[in-house]
């Protein structure tokens, strides 16, 4: 794992970050995060969406690997971007529905329903 030394201006920012859609009781307290990787997205999140979508154009050589690092042209170097990239991968990722009631069920009770020698000949 390489250890993350920034330099003064990369992922610079004046906000932390909050995804209240897909965390509405926050990041740390998800169990999707480890409590590093929840900091270092709420620090720097704002800077890492921007340089992701294109909006923020990258001012040092960290933030220029982290675009390419978004962008497939490289392998991970440093913790922000594996948060990163576990944070995309987590939000795109559709949900998964469970329920306690399945489909057998339903599918039994029709055929008990339609089966014809339960029906009363008088």
């Amino acid at each position: 794992m390489a250890t993350l030394a920034l330099s003064q201006k990369s992922f610079n920012v004046d906000r932390n970050f909050y995804d209240d859609r897909n965390y509405p009781r926050g990041m740390k307290r998800s169990g999707d995060f480890t409590l590093a990787e929840a900091e270092l997205l709420e620090k720097y999140g704002v800077a890492l969406m921007a340089l992701s979508s294109g909006t923020r154009l990258p001012v040092t050589e960290e933030e220029q690997h982290f675009v390419d690092v978004c962008r497939g042209n490289t392998t991970v170097g440093n913790t922000i971007e594996r948060a990163w990239l576990k944070y995309q991968n987590i939000i795109l990722t559709p949900k998964q529905f469970h329920t306690l009631f399945g489909r057998t069920k339903i599918e039994a009770d029709e055929e008990i329903e339609s089966d014809p020698d339960s029906d009363d000949l008088d």
